[in-house]
């Protein structure tokens, strides 16, 4: 009728796309030209120094364990495993930056800002450096064994590398469905610690895997603090990580739980080996980073707790290599 207002319809726009996780689909938002390009400093604190001293600690305790079977200290061997587990840590770090910042995972992020999510370098970049850090590992383990002849642990290294990158890379990340403390445990606990040990004695003594899983249980503390820091994050996201499953009160007593049992195992061995008695003191790291679990009230306060259990594990690791090596039988 003359004189009736049309409806106009609203064009309804394409359609949002849920997001696939797929690593070749960069997720981006704002306008580029506007950010700064990444600095030194923005790359060295990309490779996440708070977790390196995680990739020292089975060492310190493999190699010590390794000392109670050969009067020996291969020196060169234990240099190059501590090339392979940093240069395998530091991988790991960039693969995850670029892995979670193409999928949009880090966009909002309470801790420091990543790469490949703030825009700073291309994506590729960041992925290019990590495939650097992985080849370096690659060489310091084949040099491992072509010096011991144990070539099958090329195929123990190829492992290492393929869980490192489907950590969070791929499709079907194993991190995002709950399984990221199992890696941590496996891969920079028992196989970093007792594959240290085999290339330097060939032997695998029972102090070997006491200290294997005690370096495992600090490393997935760690894991624990930094999920817990980025739980909302992650579940906005759809990163189901083992805090997004099981919550913020069964995480702290998974916490809890990994790092003082740590300390049990040092006590235990400690029945042998008294100077492991020593590992105690680290308590005074500890012993803070499971306060401020409990009583955070700023996610970021969990930076703290991070960085403490890493240096836990270090001075841990180093303590019970001493006590290997140094206490009285």
């Amino acid at each position: 009728m003359a004189g009736t207002p049309s409806k106009k319809r609203k064009h309804p726009g394409p359609k949002k796309q849920p997001a696939r996780g797929n690593p070749q689909k960069v997720h981006q938002s704002g306008d580029p030209r506007a950010i700064a390009p990444a600095t030194t400093a923005d790359w060295i604190a990309a490779a996440r120094l708070r977790t390196l001293p995680l990739a020292i600690t089975p060492i310190l305790i493999g190699t010590g364990a390794a000392l109670l079977v050969t009067d020996e200290l291969h020196w060169v061997i234990a240099l190059f495993c501590l090339i392979v587990s940093v240069s395998l840590q530091i991988g790991v770090n960039y693969a995850n930056d670029y892995s979670d910042g193409i999928r949009g995972t880090d966009d909002h992020r309470v801790g420091p800002a990543r790469l490949t999510a703030s825009r700073k370098v291309k994506p590729r970049a960041v992925l290019t450096v990590a495939l650097v850090f992985f080849a370096i590992s690659a060489v310091a383990g084949l040099a491992i064994s072509i010096r011991t002849q144990q070539w099958w642990f090329l195929a123990v290294g190829a492992v290492c590398i393929l869980a490192a990158w489907f950590y969070t890379g791929g499709k079907r990340p194993y991190g995002y469905y709950g399984l990221g403390e199992v890696f941590v445990f496996v891969f920079f606990g028992l196989v970093a610690t007792l594959g240290t040990t085999w290339v330097q004695a060939f032997s695998l003594p029972q102090e070997a895997w006491f200290g294997a899983v005690a370096a495992g249980l600090l490393a997935c503390a760690v894991l624990l603090a930094n999920n817990l820091r980025d739980i909302d994050q992650d579940r906005a996201s759809g990163k189901r990580t083992l805090t997004v499953l099981i919550g913020r009160t069964a995480t702290r007593w998974l916490f809890t739980i990994f790092v003082l049992l740590a300390f049990a195992i040092a006590a235990f061995l400690a029945l042998v080996y008294p100077i492991a008695w020593l590992t105690l003191l680290v308590l005074l790291a500890a012993l803070p980073a499971i306060l401020i679990v409990w009583t955070y009230r700023d996610p970021r306060e969990l930076v703290v707790a991070l960085g403490l259990t890493s240096l836990t594990s270090v001075a841990y690791g180093a303590i019970l290599a001493w006590a290997f090596v140094g206490s009285p039988l």
